[in-house]
């Protein structure tokens, strides 16, 4: 069977795989491709990746607009994801309310799993939250860096660390099993980042491409977008 391929955040892949079974009734397509840190994809299809749709940042979808890799009009946001905290599922959930009580927090763990802090959304985020509240060099040993969020919490899942925690995109600690999401980063500390979808200049499938863009922003799955994460607004 044919594919629609795809290179995307990693945000986005429990949203996209709610919708796989959909989009295949609709088009007859799979849906297949790579999700990973945001930077690396968006490199893949300046590299020539075949890829038919992008589901990035919308800062670098923009960017790639520009350099004529992505199709202007066809740009839809997706949603808002906020990076926030993980712990192990069972072990107490980490409560944070201001950046006196993330600082504490993050000083308590013996083990802090994150994405890559160069080229993925939340990881470069956590990096620059470490040097704001003091601690990067205090905590750098306890850093566990992996390609992408997902990763990174399924490491988390299975850490045999006495007190481990998590920090990515709310999206991925959802769709990880072995992990609880205990709440987005606080005031002065958060991050909410819009996800946009395009199609490609260099689509082999553009109308199956926006078959699937309808459905990531369509009212009726404004519940799989929630349940996977996604916000419509800052709240």
């Amino acid at each position: 069977m044919v594919s629609l391929n795809i290179l995307s955040g990693g945000a986005a892949q429990g949203l996209v795989g709610s919708l796989t079974p959909a989009f295949k009734a609709l088009t007859g397509f799979n849906i297949s491709g790579e999700f990973g840190a945001v930077g690396v994809m968006a490199d893949k299809l300046r590299q020539g990746t075949p890829a038919d749709i992008v589901i990035l940042t919308a800062a670098l979808i923009a960017k790639l607009a520009q350099e004529k890799l992505v199709v202007a009009a066809s740009i839809d946001d997706v949603g808002l994801v906020e990076t926030a905290l993980a712990v192990r599922s069972g072990d107490p959930e980490a409560a944070v309310k201001d950046a006196v009580g993330l600082r504490q927090v993050l000083l308590a763990s013996d083990a802090i799993f994150v994405p890559d802090t160069k080229s993925s959304t939340a990881g470069i985020h956590v990096a620059n939250v470490l040097q704001q509240l003091g601690i990067a060099d205090e905590v750098a040993a306890r850093l566990r860096i992996f390609p992408n969020g997902a990763t990174a919490m399924r490491e988390l899942a299975t850490s045999e660390a006495r007190r481990p925690i998590g920090c990515t995109q709310s999206t991925e600690i959802i769709s990880t099993k072995g992990v609880t999401l205990c709440g987005s980063l606080p005031p002065d500390c958060e991050l909410a980042t819009m996800y946009t979808a395009g199609i490609t200049t260099a689509a082999a499938h553009p109308q199956q491409a926006q078959h699937l863009i309808d459905l990531l922003i369509g009212a009726e799955q404004h519940e799989q977008r929630t349940r996977a994460g996604f916000i419509s607004r800052r709240r």
